[in-house]
């Protein structure tokens, strides 16, 4: 979300984060930003006041217990649930003009739409006029269909309408991968140039001139697994493979249906959210993706660096927001400020 607000002309200063590697991969892309790691629970006041009333506040609550796949969590018997009380709280602390609030859509699902609704509830006592939409980030320039929730609130009555605008021309996995380096199996270079020039906006956008990129790393599976994915054609998932080669499943036919996945070239790619564990499967090779390769279904440009072991990355990349779609959201903010 700081990337894409920053796209819209927006200046982040000050950021939460408590995850040590989502921080430290702050710190480095977002460096005139202070970052402060630690849990949003524990901060209590803020030493910069002066800028009450004056600016935008915007984050999302961790999503996993409102995710509509997530039975098991997904009620108010979860305390991360809650968490989103937290931006509440930040909220009355520094009085923005304006707040924005990102989430998973099952959010509005959850508890047959009551939990959603408590949450209006408490931006409206606050003091916000709320506008919201689901938006699909396919809609926006990102080579990917996943959909999110957007509130904004603001102090001075203003609503915004965040779905009247055409959808842009769908970009494609092929355009999101088709200059990025041809990678193996356990890929362990980070840092390599790129295989071709750019043959799309989609990628010149994504590249903006570099020579070379960082990223690309992926996942080393079991020759078994790699079996697995020669039985899978583009657009089919683990109904494709043949019953003998997943007798480790007690039950495969239980399996989601994102499980065992290989993208199409033709299309958006599907939400890749825990594209390492779903085992999302690169459309033309047999292996998963790249960090970097990720990234650019996110819409991440290629300067954008990545902290921590191959699987903080992996999960940092498909746990964010996608900038493109974040900057929509920020610029029809920015129109009305």
């Amino acid at each position: 979300m700081s990337l894409g607000a920053e796209m819209a002309g927006i200046t982040v200063k000050y950021a939460i984060e408590i995850d040590s590697f989502a921080a430290e991969t702050y710190k480095v892309n977002h460096p005139l930003t202070s970052i402060i790691h630690a849990d949003i629970r524990k901060i209590t006041g803020f030493p910069y006041n002066s800028f009450r009333n004056q600016l935008i506040l915007f984050g999302g609550a961790p999503c996993q217990g409102f995710s509509s796949s997530n039975r098991r969590t997904n009620t108010r018997n979860n305390p991360d649930n809650w968490l989103y009380k937290e931006f509440i709280r930040m909220v009355q602390i520094l009085d923005p003009q304006w707040v924005v609030f990102e989430n998973v859509t099952g959010l509005l699902e959850m508890e047959s739409g009551a939990f959603f609704s408590s949450i209006l509830t408490d931006f409206q006592h606050a003091g916000y006029t709320c506008s919201y939409s689901i938006l699909n980030a396919s809609d926006f320039g990102v080579p990917q269909r996943r959909s999110r929730l957007f509130l904004i609130g603001s102090k001075n009555g203003v609503q915004i309408d965040l779905g009247g605008t055409q959808p842009m021309p769908q970009v494609t996995v092929r355009d999101a991968f088709c200059d990025l380096p041809i990678l193996e199996n356990g890929a362990n270079t980070d840092c390599l140039p790129y295989s071709c020039e750019p043959d799309n906006d989609y990628a010149k956008l994504m590249r903006n001139g570099l020579t070379q990129c960082s990223g690309h790393l992926v996942s080393k599976n079991a020759a078994y697994i790699l079996k697995r994915y020669t039985h899978i054609q583009q657009g089919q998932n683990w109904a494709a493979i043949p019953p003998e080669l997943m007798e480790n499943y007690a039950d495969s036919s239980r399996c989601h249906t994102g499980i065992y996945y290989r993208l199409r070239e033709d299309q958006p790619s599907v939400v890749i959210g825990n594209y390492r564990k779903n085992m999302i499967i690169h459309p033309w090779a047999d292996r998963g993706l790249s960090v970097r390769e990720a990234a650019r279904l996110q819409s991440f440009p290629d300067w954008y660096i990545f902290k921590g072991s191959i699987g903080f990355q992996q999960q940092q990349v498909g746990n964010a927001v996608p900038p493109l779609l974040a900057k929509y959201v920020f610029q029809k903010v920015v129109e009305k400020i």
